[in-house]
């Protein structure tokens, strides 16, 4: 896994460089952000179960005909995959957090995540929406504890969303 620091210096080492002041620049956007992407993932590790049971909450409220015969949240078993998928990307997500970097998304869940789904005839809406309502969850918990300038949540969750929306599944 790379973080924003190991990114840039790769960039710049692999071409033989010297930082320059767009490197410099991302650097100290990285520094500038650390205390808040700290605190973000300081909450969200302490209220996980809260955020993973609040977003499923509002994903089968929405979309009911998940928990039907037929529903792929249908039955115990696919539930609990259901809510262990939601779980998992909030966790990697915390992940690019901390890093900075959105690369090991790709790494750890969106290139497998194709297959997978693929194999399982799981729909890639819903997934979406789950995704999207993390991030909203997290927002509003943060919002209401007056913690920290929330703009560095989105990039996570909103590149996961790009990415899966784009990808034929």
């Amino acid at each position: 896994m790379q973080d924003a620091i190991t990114n840039v210096l790769n960039k710049y080492d692999l071409t033989g460089k010297y930082l320059d002041n767009f490197a410099i620049s991302e650097l100290n956007n990285y520094f500038s952000t650390a205390l808040n992407r700290i605190t973000i993932v300081e909450l969200i590790n302490s209220e996980s179960s809260k955020i993973v049971r609040e977003t499923a909450a509002r994903l089968y409220e929405e979309q009911p005909e998940l928990l039907r015969p037929g529903g792929n949240s249908y039955t115990t078993r696919r539930y609990a995959a259901c809510l262990r998928d939601i779980e998992y990307y909030l966790r990697y997500a915390s992940y690019a957090l901390i890093a900075g970097n959105t690369n090991i998304l790709n790494e750890r869940v969106l290139d497998g995540l194709r297959d997978t789904y693929n194999s399982l005839n799981v729909p890639i809406a819903p997934t979406v929406r789950s995704i999207q309502l993390l991030e909203e969850v997290i927002k509003e918990i943060i919002t209401s504890k007056n913690f920290v300038d929330n703009n560095i949540i989105g990039e996570p969750f909103q590149y996961m969303i790009k990415s899966l929306s784009e990808q034929d599944l």
